[in-house]
């Protein structure tokens, strides 16, 4: 390939881009790197090439990897279905980008002395280096679609700001096995193929289009907003539309083409489906405290959050969402297409209600759109630095300042400073700039939800306490009446009686908007059992959970039988268990307490009770 030498210095500055990339990925030697959310992604490749047990029937075999490799505290990765299969809760597109270096590493486990099991060393350090080939193959593509609108210096400057000014470096660097790493990459291609097609129209690059877009959204289905950009790309008034269709018609073999490819790419997945679940479409986000909320997204939390806001953490962005006033005014033919895409996916990002999404620097569900911000980020460069004033000048300081500040940022996220969870707006600024913090200074952060709730927690933070509710059965249901005994009460004069005809005692029920307005509530139940036979026969839970939609999600039990050096039968025995509300999908959401009998003979109950602990601050 023959490189132009007035596009010689973005040259440069992409090697050196890819160079630092690289350096820092091997700086730091990847680390249980299959875990967590990237063990789901790939669990698909072992399971099928190493196990011969796609439907994972054999789950003691995974539960035993999850215990050696420590790759989480549960196997949340994948649901257990009634027919016995568990179904995989990611979809499979990642594990085609993992696939070669798989393969790689499951030779050389073959013949050395590792393990062969789809999670030793070899497996670990193939997948997390050879993912650098998409990291530079990204940024080669988004040079190659910059020259198409830029001059030389001002590509790359753009790829200077995206690669170091924003969390693509963290993304990449020291986190490269998640999505987004292979999306912007993915992203890129379709860019540079939407560009091509429509100045060739050939029907390979129709074709490829519709591969890569099948990628995208087999890796992450809402990426299906990328079919936009082809879609709106030189739509930009009412006959530009008119003749996008008609480009259309004239080429539907292409678009067919284009059809057909993401039908392919998707099929795979659809079989799974079928050969797991009996369907061939199947919803295997079965946690019901997490789904989209399409009607009241999170939108600002999501871009000005000091837990967790794009803008907070990569505020060199700023600029790019500036610059598509600046691509208005510049290139309206392609200014929808990048808008309506833009909005689009900002609105179905933010939607997710959990919108944090968990571990991370800054925003990373939106990271890989970065290869079509891109685009405006370079109109705003070009149509501010294209003036010799004071406001170039000040836009110069700003980025050379976001970068510097972003590099500073994800070293703070890597040293344990700027914490993945519990950011907020005081620590933040207790923080800023600094290289070491103090336990004082920590304890500005958010609640930590991953603490073990007791006694403890309650007396070492300032609570306001309200008894919620208490049921003490001494007002007879009508409805259950036998089930009312003044054989033998805690309190008052009746107590209630479960049976195998009864297994569930009457609930206390309250939406969450009516415990708190606060972030969180430490919930305090307790109940009194009287057993008159031997538990690990006769099994009983206390059982507090959260209902969106009448399904169940943060459900915790205490067993009784798991106690029952502590309980004794035929007497009264008090039971209490700390319960932490989760994060409410939404306020409506309903705190349900009951006993579940679990069991086939009685069991009396009496004085459930439920307080609520509400932090004053």
């Amino acid at each position: 390939m023959i490189i132009k030498k007035k596009n010689i210095f973005s040259l440069w500055i992409f090697i050196l881009l890819s160079i630092t990339i690289i350096i820092f990925r091997f700086s730091k030697q990847p680390e249980n790197v299959l875990s967590w959310d990237v063990f789901g992604y790939y669990l698909y490749l072992p399971a099928t090439f190493i196990y011969d047990d796609l439907s994972l029937q054999n789950s003691d075999t995974i539960l035993k990897i999850i215990d050696d490799y420590n790759i989480s505290n549960t196997f949340y990765q994948a649901n257990k279905l009634e027919n016995g299969n568990w179904v995989i809760k990611y979809s499979m597109g990642l594990s085609i980008f993992y696939s070669p270096f798989f393969f790689t590493a499951h030779i050389i486990a073959q013949n050395t002395d590792y393990v062969a099991n789809g999670f030793s060393l070899p497996y670990q350090n193939s997948i997390a280096y050879g993912l650098l080939i998409y990291t530079i193959l990204g940024i080669w593509f988004l040079r190659k679609i910059l020259l198409r609108f830029f001059s030389d210096k001002l590509a790359s400057l753009i790829m200077i700001s995206i690669i170091l000014g924003t969390n693509y470096f963290n993304l990449t660097t020291f986190n490269n096995l998640m999505s987004h790493n292979m999306l912007f990459f993915t992203y890129t291609i379709i860019l540079w193929l939407t560009i091509r097609w429509h100045e060739t129209f050939k029907i390979k690059h129709a074709i490829l289009l519709g591969v890569f877009i099948g990628l995208a959204i087999l890796s992450r289905p809402v990426e299906l907003v990328c079919i936009l950009i082809p879609v709106f790309w030189n739509v930009y008034d009412k006959e530009s539309f008119v003749e996008k269709r008609k480009l259309f018609l004239k080429y539907r073999n292409h678009v067919l083409g284009l059809v057909i490819s993401i039908i392919l790419i998707g099929i795979p997945q659809l079989i799974y489906w079928k050969i797991t679940s009996g369907k061939f479409f199947f919803y295997s986000y079965q946690n019901p405290g997490e789904g989209f909320e399409f009607l009241w997204p999170y939108t600002l939390k999501f871009l000005f959050s000091f837990r967790k806001g794009w803008l907070i953490y990569t505020p060199i962005m700023i600029f790019a969402i500036l610059g598509f006033y600046y691509l208005y005014k510049n290139n309206r033919k392609i200014f929808f297409a990048l808008f309506i895409y833009f909005i689009i996916n900002l609105w179905v990002v933010s939607s997710w209600s959990c919108w944090h999404y968990a571990a991370s620097f800054s925003s990373r569900a939106i990271m890989q759109s970065y290869a079509i911000m891109a685009i405006p980020l370079g109109y705003f460069f070009m149509s501010i630095l294209g003036k010799n004033n004071f406001k170039k000048y000040l836009i110069l300081i700003l980025t050379i300042f976001f970068i510097i500040l972003n590099l500073f940022q994800i070293w703070q996220y890597n040293n344990n400073i700027i914490d993945p969870y519990r950011m907020t707006g005081a620590y933040y600024f207790k923080t800023f700039g600094k290289t070491k913090v103090s336990e004082n200074e920590r304890k500005y952060l958010s609640f930590d939800r991953f603490q073990e709730i007791n006694e403890n927690t309650i007396n070492n933070i300032n609570y306001k306490k309200t008894i919620v509710k208490k049921l003490d059965f001494d007002v007879l249901d009508q409805d259950n009446k036998s089930n009312y005994s003044d054989e033998y009460s805690k309190s008052e004069e009746f107590s209630f009686i479960l049976n195998k005809d009864k297994i569930y005692s009457p609930s206390i029920n309250y939406d969450y908007k009516d415990l708190s307005k606060k972030d969180y509530v430490i919930i305090k139940t307790s109940v009194y059992v009287f057993p008159i036979f031997d538990l690990s026969e006769n099994p009983v839970s206390l059982v507090v959970t959260f209902l969106h939609k009448g399904k169940n999600y943060k459900y915790q039990t205490i067993d009784l039988e798991e106690h029952k050096h502590n309980i004794k039968l035929n007497q009264w025995n008090k039971v209490t268990m700390y319960y932490l509300s989760p994060e409410v999908r939404q306020k409506s959401d309903n705190l349900l307490v009951y006993v579940w009998l679990r069991g086939q003979q009685k069991v009396f109950v009496d004085d459930l009770l439920i307080e609520v602990f509400e932090p004053r601050n």
